[in-house]
C-alpha cells in the first residue's frame, strides 16, 4: 500500500504489507501544453488559495472552508484538466494539485488488472492504452495483490474487505459512476446478483465525503492519522455525474520541480478532503498515494505523464465512450 493511506482506515482493518521501492530518481516535465484528443488542459493564473483541513465540527453539507475568488473552470471536452497551485495550512506549504474533470457520458471508466499468466502483473502508466484518455493507479494493494473488493466486466474477482472507512468507486452498467460508503457494498453486491448492474468496482480507503460532509468514522480518533502529510490521489463525483481526480505534487519554488515531486509531502487527510469538497465534490475517496500515485491523460503527442515510483496491479482506465 502506498503512503497516501498511512495508517489503517479502522480498528478492524489490517493494514496491507507494501515494498519499498528502490528507484527514487523519476523526473515530471514541469510545462503544460493545451491539449486536443478529447482532452484539454489549463492553467490557474490567479494567487495560490491556502486550504485548511476540513473541521469535523462543519455541519453544512458541501459547504467549503474558501470560497474562490475564481473558481476552477473546465472546458467542454470529455476529459480536460488542470493544476492548481495551494498553500496547506498554517505552515503554508507549497503544493500543486494536478486536477481532471471526466464526463462519464462521453468516458467509459473502467478497472485494468494488469496480469502475467495466471499471476498478478505490475501496472504503471507506461501501460496504459494508447486511445485511454486518462489513466491512474486504483485502490489498495499487499505484497499479494490487490486489497478488498475488486468487481471487473461484470464478475467479482475478489470479496469486500472491512473497515467503516473502506468505501468502493462503483461504475454501473449505465457507466454512471458512484462512491459508495462501506455499508452500501452489500446492498450493490446483492443487486448485481439478480441483475448485471454493476459493471466495475474497487475498493479503497478512507473515505473522505460522504453526501458533502466528512463520514463520521473520520473524526473519530484512532482510525487514521489526521497530520500526515503525503503525495495524495483522490477521486470525488460531482452532484451531476462528473468524475474529479486530483494528484497533489510537493512544488517549493527553490528546489527543481522534478525532485519536489517525489518527495512525500502533500495534504493531510483532512486537507484533501477540503481540496475534494473545493472542487465540487460530493463524494470523495481516497486512493493509493506516495510512491504509488500516478496519472496520465491525453493521447497523442498531448499526452502527459505524472509517474509513481511503484508499480501496482490494478488501474482506472478512461477510453472514449462508444455510442449506442
Amino acid at each position: 500500500m502506498g503512503e497516501a493511506a498511512t495508517v489503517a482506515v479502522s480498528t478492524t482493518v489490517t493494514r496491507p504489507r507494501h515494498r519499498r521501492a528502490r528507484n527514487m530518481a523519476a523526473s515530471v516535465s514541469a510545462a503544460m501544453v493545451a491539449c486536443c484528443f478529447g482532452v484539454t488542459a489549463l492553467v490557474a493564473q490567479s494567487a495560490p488559495p491556502r486550504i485548511p483541513a476540513r473541521s469535523c465540527q462543519d455541519t453544512i453539507a458541501g459547504t467549503p472552508a474558501v470560497r474562490l475568488a475564481a473558481p476552477l473552470r473546465f472546458s467542454g471536452e470529455a476529459v480536460s484538466w488542470r493544476t492548481w497551485p495551494v498553500h496547506l495550512g498554517p505552515s503554508r506549504v507549497p503544493v500543486k494539485i494536478i486536477v481532471a474533470r471526466v464526463d462519464p457520458s462521453r468516458v467509459s471508466l473502467s478497472l485494468e488488472i494488469e496480469r502475467r499468466g495466471d499471476a498478478i502483473g505490475a501496472w504503471t502508466i507506461e501501460r496504459a492504452p494508447a486511445n485511454a484518455l486518462i489513466a491512474f493507479n486504483a485502490g489498495q494493494f499487499t505484497d499479494d495483490g490487490p486489497w478488498g473488493w475488486v468487481v471487473h466486466r461484470g464478475r467479482e474477482w475478489q470479496a469486500p474487505g472491512t473497515g467503516a472507512l473502506a468505501a468502493a468507486i462503483v461504475v454501473d452498467s449505465m457507466r454512471a459512476v458512484h462512491i459508495i460508503p462501506a455499508d452500501s457494498i452489500a446492498a450493490w453486491r446483492g443487486r448485481s446478483a439478480r441483475n448485471p448492474a454493476l459493471a466495475e468496482a474497487i475498493q479503497s480507503y478512507p473515505l473522505l465525503l460522504q453526501n458533502g460532509r466528512l463520514p463520521a468514522a473520520l473524526c473519530r480518533t484512532g482510525n487514521i492519522d489526521r497530520d500526515h502529510r503525503d503525495i495524495r490521489l483522490g477521486v470525488g463525483v460531482r452532484a451531476n455525474g462528473e468524475v474529479i481526480v486530483a494528484l497533489t505534487r510537493y512544488a517549493p519554488k527553490a528546489m527543481p520541480s522534478a525532485v519536489a515531486a517525489r518527495l512525500p509531502i502533500g495534504p493531510t487527510t483532512l486537507e484533501m478532503a477540503e481540496i475534494m469538497l473545493e472542487l465540487g465534490s460530493v463524494d470523495a475517496l481516497l486512493l493509493d498515494g506516495g510512491l504509488s500515485a500516478q496519472l496520465l491523460v491525453g493521447t497523442g503527442p498531448s499526452r502527459r505523464r505524472w509517474p509513481g515510483l511503484r508499480s501496482v496491479p490494478l488501474a482506472i482506465v478512461g477510453r472514449p465512450r462508444i455510442a449506442n
